[in-house]
């Protein structure tokens, strides 16, 4: 979801202004907007156009205007100033401080203004209309980088899911394995019980060797990581946003290896179910750029 773009417009009158939109990665979709002072007016348009466009990503678009030569003066915001020479006064008796010099009181933000020749409304809606236009085009443009961006990651994304497969796959090959590790575990407890004084009923013993069996068996979760790798492909593959359905998938295969290792009757599958893991955060990772 990363990308940059800029686009530039002028009107009749002069009148110059160009936008830069960038775009990096978020879990929902964040709009910022920074706008000169006199332009907050075109706030609710441009998150609009962010809108139309996209559903994922922090996108920042930021707007330069530059009035044309001759219709913008500076003028001296007199009554702030005012403010500003009486509250030196004020404070004068009780702070050591030196007085005030003329360029450090022009510095002050809204001492100075820029007062632009007066327009009709009509030509203030049609340069903002303008301006939108200009907006669209960085957008479009911006778009057509995270697009390109996606394109690259897939690859990327489709090797990930073979890693997730591949290990699922050893895992239940190891199944037998985990098998005979469950009956050597449960013969043992068993005997155990056996001794133990008083002695369990037979009825409560099958019912804790049952109990052990279906908590150790591993095959639904294995089920499950297998489906989950075809569903991401199958997003993958289709066109529009996937981002949040990728999101959402990569917690279900997050939870399925917990699973998977919480259960591990020998070391071996532990090993899968932690090598799982590791290859299921850098999926993760990677889906975090995906709109």
């Amino acid at each position: 979801m990363t990308g940059f773009a800029r686009a530039e417009g002028h009107d009749e009158r002069g009148y110059g202004w160009s936008w830069e939109v960038k775009s990096v990665n978020s879990r929902g979709l964040d709009i910022r907007c920074r706008l000169p002072s006199g332009f907050d007016r075109l706030e609710i348009m441009v998150r609009a156009a962010v809108l139309a466009r996209f559903e994922r990503g922090a996108i920042t678009a930021a707007l330069t205007v530059a009035p044309p030569e001759g219709r913008v003066q500076l003028s001296i915001n007199r009554g702030f100033l005012n403010q500003l020479m009486a509250l030196h006064k004020e404070l004068a008796g009780r702070v050591e401080a030196s007085p005030p010099r003329l360029e450090s009181l022009l510095a002050i933000r809204g001492v100075v203004e820029a007062v632009a020749e007066e327009e009709t409304e009509e030509g203030r809606e049609r340069r903002d209309s303008q301006i939108i236009v200009t907006l669209d085009a960085a957008l479009d443009a911006l778009a057509v980088e995270r697009a390109a961006e996606g394109e690259r990651l897939t690859p990327v994304l489709c090797a990930y899911l073979d890693e997730i497969r591949d290990l699922t796959e050893e895992a239940e090959r190891n199944a037998p394995l985990e098998a005979e590790a469950l009956k050597a575990r449960l013969k043992a407890q068993v005997a155990r019980l056996i001794e133990a004084e008083p002695s369990l009923p037979e009825d409560r013993l099958a019912q804790e060797a049952a109990l052990l069996m279906t908590r150790a068996d591993v095959r639904e979760e294995l089920d499950r990581l297998a489906a989950h790798v075809t569903a991401a492909r199958g997003l993958i593959e289709r066109d529009g946003p996937v981002g949040r359905r990728l999101d959402f998938l990569c917690q279900e295969f997050n939870r399925e290896a917990n699973t998977l290792c919480s259960k591990a009757m020998d070391n071996e599958l532990t090993r899968i179910g932690l090598d799982l893991k590791a290859a299921i955060e850098r999926l993760r990772e990677q889906v975090q750029n995906i709109e």
